[in-house]
């Protein structure tokens, strides 16, 4: 019987694993780690040609390499300033978990508003939409058996949503409220109840960037918040992050992020206790910026008594900053200036 339990909650945190990391959306790119490795644009689009620079961002993430079919992400970014006050940018993406995947193309506008006195500082207040269409594919070819409820032919759906969201940064401080999938509908590979068409997210997180003395050393303590509006389902991400500043014509950062899903599933342990066990996992990453390319990685551990697989979590991210024409502001927001200068 505990064999049978522990069968059933190993798949129970696969699922809440994979999908509580997106707040279980259909459509919108999965919320992993990456938005701490300069690639923010990726979450809120009210990023999109905030820094000085203009930005490529090319990710590949893997998960569990020991387990056949596991889910993978690779996304490509691309946005900058259009003009002083608009930018502009566009993601796509592919997403995949044994035989069902999506892809999808995002583009996405911007209107930023600094209202500091000077230009070399902070105090910019951003708004961004974004647009997308998206493709849910689910190839049945390889099943085995025939179900005439599923068919045996690849199924294929297309839809669009919408993104909106807003930054605020003065100087050190930042702050930024997105709330992902909009518009409802209902998806034809899916069969839900009335209202699951609703996957919209709330996510809102904030943070500081503390400089001390004249020190090339900067810290950035920041929070995610994700809530998922139709199931009430709610994450937090704890992140600490580093920067050096120190080399001739680049720097280096680093950092944690612990993740705590809020909810959970009861189950009785090796020792006969009942607990409780809810999605947490921590993730280190490190990059180095070396003038205008970026290389970034991270790694992801989950920690939960049950596991799918003692495989972690791998992604890798390149970048590369281009048309730097914008001065650069007097204040530690890495985010919105180049890492050196």
């Amino acid at each position: 019987m505990k064999k049978i339990t522990r069968m059933c909650l190993a798949g129970f945190l696969f699922l809440n694993l994979h999908f509580s990391e997106n707040l279980m959306s259909q459509e919108i790119i999965p919320t992993y780690s990456d938005y701490l490795t300069d690639n923010l644009y990726l979450l809120h689009p009210s990023m999109a040609g905030a820094a000085t620079i203009n930005k490529i961002r090319l990710t590949a993430r893997q998960q569990w390499f020991d387990v056949d079919n596991a889910p993978g992400l690779q996304t490509l970014s691309i946005h900058g300033r259009a003009t002083e006050k608009v930018g502009v940018g566009g993601i796509v993406f592919n997403d995949h978990n044994g035989n069902f995947s999506k892809r999808g193309v995002y583009g996405s506008f911007a209107y930023h508003l600094n209202f500091a006195v000077r230009d070399t500082y902070l105090n910019l207040l951003s708004f961004g939409i974004s647009g997308g269409l998206i493709q849910h594919h689910l190839d049945q070819t390889g099943f085995s058996g025939y179900d005439p409820l599923l068919g045996e032919d690849d199924l294929t759906d297309y839809y669009g949503n919408v993104d909106l969201g807003m930054s605020y940064y003065y100087n050190n401080f930042f702050t930024h409220l997105t709330i992902k999938n909009i518009l409802e509908g209902q998806r034809e590979l899916f069969i839900s109840d009335a209202g699951a068409g609703n996957q919209r997210t709330i996510f809102f997180s904030t943070g500081y960037v503390i400089e001390p003395g004249h020190s090339p050393w900067s810290l950035e303590p920041s929070l995610l918040v994700q809530y998922r509006d139709f199931s009430g389902e709610k994450a937090l991400d704890l992140n600490f992050k580093a920067y050096y500043r120190g080399l001739e014509e680049g720097g280096i950062f680093g950092g944690l992020s612990y993740r705590r899903g809020f909810e959970g599933a009861d189950f009785v342990n090796e020792r006969g206790n009942n607990t409780r066990e809810a999605l947490q996992y921590v993730t280190p990453f490190a990059g180095v910026q070396f003038k205008n390319f970026l290389l970034a990685y991270t790694y992801s551990e989950q920690f939960n008594e049950v596991v799918l697989s003692n495989g972690g979590f791998h992604q890798i991210t390149l970048g590369y900053n281009f048309g730097s024409n914008r001065e650069r502001h007097n204040c530690g927001c890495h985010n919105i200036n180049h890492l050196w200068h």
